[in-house]
């Protein structure tokens, strides 16, 4: 959980819609944000976890 205390609450909102399976122009609808933003955030949550594939961001998000 601390790993998680690093994300701003925009990147945990589109952290909990990546774990859900949603796609990024479904996040950007979601959040009312532009895909390029939704891309940036989930960027800046892979470097802030440490991790290089979605599939690893998955992994530590449901651990």
């Amino acid at each position: 959980q601390s790993l998680l205390s690093k994300l701003t609450g925009r990147e945990r909102q589109v952290l909990e819609r990546i774990v859900a399976g949603r796609l990024n122009k479904q996040i950007a609808d979601d959040l009312s944000i532009s895909i390029k933003t939704v891309e940036a955030h989930r960027a800046n949550i892979m470097e802030k976890l440490n991790v290089n594939t979605v599939a690893d961001l998955l992994r530590l998000a449901l651990s």
